[in-house]
């Protein structure tokens, strides 16, 4: 069928079949991470269940950068369609209270439209049922429930609860097992110290019964990692992460990429790692452009788009080599 349709067309409009191919590649790449949706529903979100299954089946990990205004997402998408990389994109509790959550999930959805990779949009860390049925409603494909500080039986109880309710709906659910816990975020003093993994790390043997009971689509794992900005260089435990990967069935996940160094970013990738999260990393290019321009400037009406230009530059700099280094590019 489409054989005729090509020489059909080779012959009366060569210009017209050469955009419907090209439509029709790109419709086939974004189809391969395709999320059922209901009828009306913006359908160029896709689900994270079949970006990992992609990258854990071929030995890479896709990094996840939270999103917290226009530019950060502009920078996100731009780098990964340049990169034929999977855009995972991820949004966080503090910047999607009241209409936030509507105006930011938009954006994404619309902007979705624009670029011709696969989209993701996930929720970060949310530790409330309610607020993740109000991201469900409003367009997240992908949510991530944080019952990490809860003992085992009740984290896995409620995790269920919601995989279910998620999973009715076409939705990917990510959860924790083990704390990853916080250096110097956003919102403590630049003074807040790095938490010692300790007792907090994953539990190997708890990890099969964990996924049997709950059936979330990826497991974060803590392996010795934290949030923020490091005040020392963390050691990732590679023999923690390899007992947990021969018993785990399902993706694992890493938090609290930014900082940590490369070499073990990469050898926790080797050892099944497929998704990473950053952020640190990202704020750190945004806004020390931001205080260089600003500082250099002498007109206060400047316009956003200037005053925004090394620190978009900046960003995609940083979401690029991420993509490199974790192996996504190339792999739309």
């Amino acid at each position: 069928m489409f054989e005729m349709f090509e020489k059909m067309f080779i012959i009366k409009h060569y210009k017209q079949l050469f955009t419907i191919k090209c439509s029709y590649v790109i419709i086939i790449a974004r189809q391969k991470f395709y999320v059922n949706t209901k009828k009306g529903d913006n359908k160029m979100l896709v689900s994270m269940k079949e970006m990992l299954a992609d990258a854990k089946k071929n030995g890479y990990a896709i990094p996840a950068f939270d999103v917290s205004n226009y530019e950060m997402m502009k920078a996100v998408l731009e780098t990964c369609e340049e990169e034929r990389s999977p855009a995972l994109l991820m949004g966080l509790g503090v910047d999607l209270q009241g209409k936030n959550m509507n105006l930011i999930t938009s954006m994404v959805q619309g902007a979705s439209n624009y670029f011709n990779v696969p989209v993701c949009f996930h929720l970060d860390h949310a530790t409330e049922f309610d607020f993740i049925k109000k991201a469900i409603d409003a367009g997240f494909s992908s949510v991530m429930y944080d019952g990490s500080v809860l003992p085992f039986d009740k984290n896995a109880e409620n995790t269920a609860i919601i995989t279910k309710y998620a999973h009715e709906r076409g939705i990917t659910v990510e959860a924790e097992l083990g704390h990853v816990g916080n250096a110097s975020v956003g919102s403590i003093s630049e003074t807040g110290a790095d938490e010692d993994p300790g007792e907090s790390l994953t539990v190997p043997n708890e990890v099969a019964k964990f996924i049997e009971i709950t059936n979330v689509d990826a497991l974060a794992v803590a392996i010795g990692t934290a949030h923020g900005v490091y005040k020392k260089t963390p050691t990732l435990r590679i023999d923690r992460l390899d007992e947990i990967t021969a018993v785990a069935k399902t993706p694992l996940v890493l938090h609290g990429g930014s900082g940590t160094p490369d070499d073990q970013m990469k050898m926790a990738i080797k050892h099944g790692i497929t998704k990473i999260n950053i952020y640190s990393d990202v704020l750190f290019a945004l806004n020390q452009s931001l205080k260089n321009t600003l500082n250099n400037i002498s007109n206060p009406s400047t316009w956003p788009f200037i005053v925004y230009e090394d620190a978009i530059k900046n960003m995609k700099e940083v979401v690029r080599k991420k993509l490199k280094e974790f192996g996504s590019v190339g792999r739309v």
